[in-house]
Formats: structure tokens, C-alpha cells, sequence
């Protein structure tokens, strides 16, 4: 089958692409704004690219067109295979029908921390031997790549099939299908790691997307499993609404029967079912809330047959996922560092954890960019200067929002800079930072380079 892939350079649709190149078929495709990681990941696979989505691309004749969600109608070759009547799907449904059929689906949902948890569940599956498939939105740096098909010959425990894991997300699935991703994937075990508004271009509230996940819910079968974060008040009202399942909780109190929770700090923590001890954690990871994903990741892996003694010692070795709080350089004295934060919620997180590593002896340049769509819609603006308390500096790019970042960051004063060029971001930043600095890069984009431009400018004032 040749498959042609619009937006192919989307965290999912690249997945997407290799594991179709992975299983024999042809695969070529096309996007715009392309940036690493995944147009590297592309080309490595021997994938043909093309720049754009001009009509022309017809002429390709693949066996079926796979839309991608950035696509909208008036884009020129979506409007060409329209008026052509070519065959052409959503990239959710083809995995459905032709990867995930008949295979143990591991899904992980949430607002914040999907790509994480997904990554340690695969690397927790892999150690334990099963040798799962994956489609993760990210690197994992234990794979080196996003996707994977996976062993159909490694079975999970208590049935047939072998396991797939999946990063299930929220954001709807094509122009014509206006659902959530993840109710294509009908999952066995379900993670629901945590829940608030995000997306605010396609959901107008926090309740619209509460529908949304109990309609994820609605699709788990009576013998699959729920793994649910004991402590978010969305994920109780989504299931108050109706929940068929086995529940597994995590992030409860210790006192609490049933649930996993965790005793010690986040980079060492004893693994706790109730009072008994299951396992112990030790990682390089930083923060509460990767201690949450990994009690997630634990629980989802015993519900295919997976100790949790051996899932702790499997995150030992776990080894995070590109562009996580991921150390790009030293430069004069500066660290850099890239992360994907780009929800205020994340960004705290974020900051919290490399604050809780460093102390307060040293300083952070938080950086940042309003890039995704709900904050360009300026939806969760006021909730910056929030998101920015742990950091000694703030420096934001203004784009054309709509809203002003200055006004936005007022409250932060002297401490928060702004400018409309990524040249002019670099040049503050390199003015400001002192050695022994750590300089927070934060973007779900390629933020027009400034890692590499940043350190650049960091060594050249030597």
C-alpha cells in the first residue's frame, strides 16, 4: 500500500509514517515548518518529504490519502482529493484498522505528562521482555525512535495478544472527524493521568473535554482496566458519569486501601500499595509530578502480567524522552536546557522540578514561547506569571497573538522581558546570564533555533 501523508511532521502522523514504513508499505508525505526532532526521524527512515501541500501532489496517486489534524479545508490538496473522490482517512482510523487491531492497546491520557508516561510504560514492557509496539509523541532516548510495530509474538499475560502502547490524545482527529484522537484506539488499560482545560481552540471549556474522555471511558472493556489519578477532581466527574471497568488508582493516600502511592523524594521513592511496599525507584528524573507518571506507568504494566518490583527497576534505566528538561549545552559557564512545556501548568511543573534539583543558590532564565494553539488565543495568558514564579528571569517572544506578553507578564515587573524576534531574545538573554546560570528553554515548537543561537552567543563572550 503506498500511503501519502499530509502533515507528516506532526509529533503522530511521524509516528504514524514508520510504523506504516516499518510494516512494508510505501510511505511518502508532505508538511509545513518542518523541524527536528522528526523530520530527522523521517529522512533517517528513507522517507520522501515535500515541502507544502500544493494540488500537484495528486499526480502521486497513493493507494489513500492520511489527513493529518493541522489539514483544513481550503488547504490546495486537500480541496484537490475532494474533487478528485480519491480514497482518504484520518491518521487515528488507519492506525486503528491496520496496526492496532487485535493487539493489548495501553493508552495514556492527560493533560499533562502523556508523552513522559508513555515512554516510561514502553521502556517498562521492553524490560519485563514483551517486547511491545509504541507510538510515543516524542524520542524516548532508551528506543531512539518514536514508533514502533513491536513482537506480534510477545503476549501479554492472561490472553493472546501482544502489547501496544500509545500516547492517546484529547485533540480532535481530522477536518472531518471532530472527535478526540483517542477514542479510535479501544484500549484494554487505560492511564487518565490528569485533567484541565487546554485546546482552547476546539474545546470551549473544561466540562467539553470531561465528555470527551468518559467517552474514552465508555470504550474500555469490562475486563480492561482504568489506571486513575486519585488526586484530580475532573477525572472523579468524568467518572461519576458511568465507569465499567476495573479501577486501579494511584497517588493516593497511604492510608487509603487499593491505590499506589510513593514515600521519599522524587528522585528516590519507595513504591506503596497501601502500607505494603512494592518496589523502589531510583532515577535521575526531577519533580512530584514524574513520580506521579512512573506510579501511572507502574500500574498499567501489572495489568499486563508486569510485577511492579521489576517495574521500578526498569525506571531506573529509564532515560526520559527528547526535549524534556533535556540539556542542550554549557556555554560561558551557562546551562541550557530544552523542554516542551508549553501549557502554564507544565511550565510550573517544570520549573518546580529544576528549582527542587538546584536550590535557591542558583538562578533560572525561564524562556518561552506562546506557540500552541490555546496559547495564541491568549485563553490562559493571566496564568503566566504564575507559571514563572520559580524563575529569577522571565523572557517571553511576542508573536502575533493578538495579546500583548508585556501586559500579560506585568505582574512579574522588571523580572520579565519581552521581544518580538528570536535574535533580539538571544541577544537579552546572553546580556542578563551569568556563570553558574541555568537557562530554561521553553517551546512545543523549534522556537526558530535558539538553543544552538543562544549558546552560540553565550561562547563568544569569552
Amino acid at each position: 500500500m503506498h500511503l501519502h501523508i499530509l502533515g507528516i511532521c506532526g509529533t503522530f502522523m511521524g509516528g504514524l509514517a514508520a510504523l506504516a514504513r516499518e510494516a512494508g508499505h510505501r510511505v511518502t508525505g508532505c508538511d509545513a515548518g518542518v523541524y527536528p526532532p522528526m523530520s530527522d526521524q523521517l529522512r533517517a527512515l528513507g522517507i520522501d518529504l515535500i515541502e507544502g501541500f500544493g494540488a500537484d501532489q495528486l499526480a502521486l496517486a497513493p493507494d489513500v490519502f492520511v489527513i493529518g489534524n493541522v489539514v483544513v479545508r481550503g488547504n490546495p490538496l486537500m480541496e484537490a482529493v475532494l474533487d478528485a473522490g480519491v480514497p482518504y482517512t484520518s491518521g487515528p482510523q488507519w492506525l486503528a484498522e491496520h496496526v492496532l487491531q487485535g493487539r493489548h492497546v495501553l493508552a495514556v491520557a492527560g493533560t499533562h505528562g502523556k508523552t513522559t508516561t508513555t515512554a516510561m510504560l514502553a521502556w517498562i514492557l521492553e524490560a519485563a521482555g514483551l517486547q511491545p509496539g509504541f507510538l510515543v509523541g516524542g524520542v524516548p532516548m532508551n528506543f531512539g525512535v518514536s514508533a514502533r510495530l513491536g513482537s506480534l509474538k510477545a503476549t501479554v499475560a492472561g490472553g493472546p495478544r501482544s502489547a501496544f502502547v500509545i500516547e492517546a490524545d484529547e485533540y480532535d482527529t481530522a477536518l472531518f472527524d471532530k472527535r478526540s484522537k483517542f477514542v479510535h484506539y479501544r484500549p484494554r488499560t487505560a492511564i487518565l493521568n490528569n485533567l484541565e482545560h487546554d485546546h482552547a481552540d476546539i474545546f470551549p471549556d473544561l466540562a467539553a473535554i470531561e465528555t470527551q474522555f468518559h467517552h474514552l471511558v465508555r470504550t474500555v472493556p469490562s475486563q480492561g482496566r482504568l489506571v486513575v489519578n486519585a488526586r484530580d477532581e475532573a477525572l472523579k466527574r468524568v467518572l461519576s458519569r458511568g465507569c465499567w471497568s476495573e479501577v486501579q488508582r494511584f497517588g493516593t493516600k497511604r492510608e487509603e486501601p487499593g491505590g499506589l502511592c510513593a514515600r521519599g523524594e522524587p528522585q528516590a521513592f519507595d513504591v506503596l500499595r497501601g502500607s505494603l511496599k512494592l518496589g523502589q525507584v531510583q532515577w535521575d528524573l526531577l519533580g512530584e509530578h514524574n513520580q506521579m507518571n512512573a506510579l501511572a506507568a507502574i500500574a498499567a504494566a501489572e495489568h499486563v502480567g508486569v510485577a511492579p518490583e521489576v517495574a521500578c527497576a526498569a525506571l531506573g534505566s529509564f532515560q526520559n524522552v527528547r526535549r524534556r528538561l533535556e540539556l542542550r549545552g554549557e556555554a560561558g559557564g551557562v546551562k541550557v536546557y530544552d523542554d516542551f512545556a508549553h501549557h502554564p501548568t507544565a511550565m510550573r511543573t517544570t520549573l518546580a522540578g529544576l528549582r527542587r534539583k538546584l536550590g535557591h543558590g542558583q538562578r533560572i532564565l525561564a524562556v518561552f514561547e506562546p506557540r500552541s494553539n490555546t496559547m495564541k488565543l491568549g485563553a490562559m495568558k493571566a496564568q503566566l506569571p504564575w507559571a514563572l514564579e520559580e524563575a529569577d528571569l522571565s523572557f517571553c517572544l511576542q508573536g502575533p497573538y493578538g495579546w500583548s506578553a508585556l501586559e500579560a507578564l506585568a505582574p512579574l515587573g522588571t523580572q520579565a522581558v519581552v521581544h518580538d524576534s528570536v535574535e533580539a531574545l538571544v541577544a537579552a538573554i546572553a546580556r542578563a546570564a551569568q556563570p553558574g546560570d541555568h537557562v530554561l528553554c521553553m517551546s512545543n515548537g523549534g522556537f526558530g533555533g535558539i538553543h544552538d543561537k543562544l549558546l552560540a552567543a553565550l561562547g563568544a563572550r569569552i
